[in-house]
């Protein structure tokens, strides 16, 4: 990597998701190939992050080491929920036909100028505008 990426939820969870090894892997070395200033995520993304690891693992996160979690990852470029993004976020869903939530990323990763956005929740390959979907938890087969 060397352009800014945008990373969604999942690439986070898969460092903490113990039942999702080769993810987990692919998920740490997403964050040791990171040149520094090259990761950007959202506040949106920190809150899912801190939802699904304490509720939806199979062995959930303790809330504590969670947010020590989100502490760390707060270090990160992290673009802020405004109304103007809302709003964005709105027409890239109508324009586009995917979820508010996705289109909250997708409208989160433009305006952070990033060129690449990981995540397994939206079709590898697919671009919006100058954001390009890549799922790093792809099966290369």
């Amino acid at each position: 990597m060397s352009a800014k990426t945008f990373l969604d939820t999942n690439v986070l969870v898969y460092l903490f998701d113990n039942d999702e090894q080769v993810k987990q892997e692919c998920a740490r070395e997403i964050f040791d190939d990171a040149e520094p200033g090259e990761l950007v995520l959202s506040t949106q993304v920190l809150s899912e992050f801190y939802v699904t690891v304490t509720r939806k693992l199979a062995q959930p996160l303790e809330p504590a080491l969670a947010a020590e979690a989100v502490d760390w990852f707060g270090l990160l470029n992290v673009i802020s929920t405004d109304t103007a993004l809302v709003k964005s976020a709105i027409q890239v869903s109508r324009v586009s036909h995917i979820s508010y939530w996705d289109g909250l990323v997708v409208a989160a990763a433009t305006r952070a100028g990033c060129q690449c956005l990981l995540t397994e929740d939206l079709n590898d390959g697919q671009r919006f505008g100058s954001v390009q979907i890549e799922n790093p938890f792809r099966d290369p087969v």
